[in-house]
């Protein structure tokens, strides 16, 4: 995926590593539109803290970000899709992040 953050090889790049909100799949813009809204989100898991293990994303203080499930087609559980936005308030975060392969990549959401 040209573009992406991956966990072995490139660090984090804003500049490069985006995907627009309309080029999300819609289970994705589903899920972006529910984090804007403050939910209800269909899994229990969504707004969990993420702790950034993989250090793909900017160094925060822990508890700054939370993950969101985007639901996969066909999966038989959550799948490996996620939106990770970081911020002080969830529904109104400083920046959000899409994975399509369980946080090996990441690409800055963008209007």
């Amino acid at each position: 995926m040209a573009g992406a953050a991956h966990a072995r090889g490139l660090l984090w790049d804003a500049g490069n590593a985006t995907v627009a909100v309309a080029d999300l799949p819609s289970q994705g813009q589903q899920t972006y539109r529910l984090i804007l809204q403050g939910g209800p989100f269909p899994h229990d898991k969504d707004g969990s803290v993420f702790g950034n293990r993989e250090r793909l994303l900017p160094r925060e203080r822990r508890g700054y970000y939370r993950e969101y499930t985007v639901e996969t087609p066909r999966a038989r559980d959550r799948g490996a899709r996620r939106i990770v936005c970081g911020g002080q308030r969830p529904s109104t975060p400083d920046a959000c992040y899409y994975t399509s392969d369980h946080y090996s990549s990441f690409r800055k959401i963008v209007q």
